[in-house]
């Protein structure tokens, strides 16, 4: 699959399409890791290379998945034209369909932002998270209608789990929501970042999680929130999540000594450490900012064994006690940014390309 040779104008290009294949040096070394995590994927329908270079997000998700699937060890059955990905693991086969939030009509998209000096001093947190909340509910809602409609009508996908990823691309600064936005969705459990900051010394423990309810569209609309609270989506067997899943991984995976990642992982001890290294100095690895997050309610559970490794966080409610579990929060990556020093193809002869 030629994924990176241009099929279309430039105007009918996506932005971060144009942005990866420029002449830069700095964008080999990416291309090379892209390259790498899309190795052995098919193209089903001949339409992914047109969207990837077209629409951009859901189809650098889906290269993602795959790649992370493949790295667990997971077995593909690619008979079968949808839901995304049919794979056996720990003699378990369930079906993943992948999907992203994307910005409303009208609104901003996420590859628009405003790079100026003020651009991460003022963040409003709350309004950030309530159209996270809105735009994963949007897209989650889409996905879980065709299931019904569709998709458990097939015999490889009836008495399956069926598990959504989801991804969030909704808005201009949308990596800044962490988690918050969807486990207020899945399970009504909201952390207010802003009154966290505002003032810290009333919360020694760190953050403090709370319930919102419903969260109100800008029509009035109100969203309840708590989707695996009760059996509604109990055909849904969980969400794969990760807001750390953007090129931003692919320059910390690349090895590119031009890039620079600083990174900020929770450790056992309960420390949260920052870390600034060079790209060809990062250990990120790609399920890295994966989280898994279960339904209780499931008609067909997905055993927390499947995702279970170092630095995955899975999350699960006990309904009885309302009370919410998880596993290795106290040990995974928390966020991440990297930036990268991009110069000329001849500009530095001396800069050696890396091997593809």
């Amino acid at each position: 699959m030629d994924l990176l040779t241009p099929l279309f104008a430039p105007d009918r290009l996506h932005q971060h399409f144009k942005s990866i294949t420029d002449d830069r040096r700095g964008r080999h070394y990416a291309r090379c890791e892209l390259l790498r995590w899309l190795a052995g994927f098919p193209d089903r329908d001949k339409k992914f290379v047109k969207e990837f270079q077209t629409t951009f997000n859901s189809s650098f998700w889906e290269i993602y998945l795959y790649a992370v699937f493949r790295d667990y060890g997971f077995a593909f059955d690619w008979k079968f034209p949808a839901p995304d990905f049919l794979l056996t693991a720990k003699e378990k086969t369930f079906t993943v369909e992948a999907t992203t939030a994307n910005h409303a009509a009208g609104e901003m998209p996420e590859w628009e932002k405003e790079l100026t000096p003020d651009y991460f001093d003022n963040i409003d947190f709350n309004e950030l998270n309530r159209v996270a909340i809105i735009r994963l509910a949007s897209a989650f809602s889409t996905k879980s209608d065709k299931f019904k409609e569709k998709y458990c009508n097939h015999d490889h996908v009836k008495g399956r789990s069926f598990v959504l990823a989801l991804a969030p691309f909704e808005q201009p600064k949308f990596n800044l929501q962490a988690y918050r936005a969807i486990e207020a969705l899945l399970f009504d459990y909201y952390v207010d970042e802003a009154e966290y900051l505002a003032s810290p010394e009333k919360f020694p423990n760190g953050p403090e999680g709370r319930s919102l309810g419903t969260v109100q569209k800008s029509n009035g609309t109100e969203i309840e929130l708590g989707f695996f609270n009760s059996p509604r989506f109990k055909h849904i067997s969980a969400v794969i999540f990760s807001n750390l899943a953007t090129w931003g991984k692919v320059d910390a995976m690349s090895g590119n000594p031009l890039s620079m990642i600083a990174s900020i992982r929770s450790f056992p001890d309960g420390a949260l450490r920052r870390k600034v290294c060079r790209g060809n100095e990062s250990s990120e690895t790609l399920t890295d900012g994966l989280r898994i997050y279960h339904n209780p309610y499931a008609t067909d559970p997905l055993p927390l064994e499947v995702f279970r490794k170092e630095g995955v966080v899975q999350m699960w409610a006990d309904v009885d006690a309302y009370a919410l579990h998880s596993e290795q929060t106290d040990n995974c990556l928390q966020s991440r940014t990297a930036f990268t020093v991009l110069i000329a193809e001849d500009d530095d002869p001396a800069f050696a390309k890396p091997d593809s």
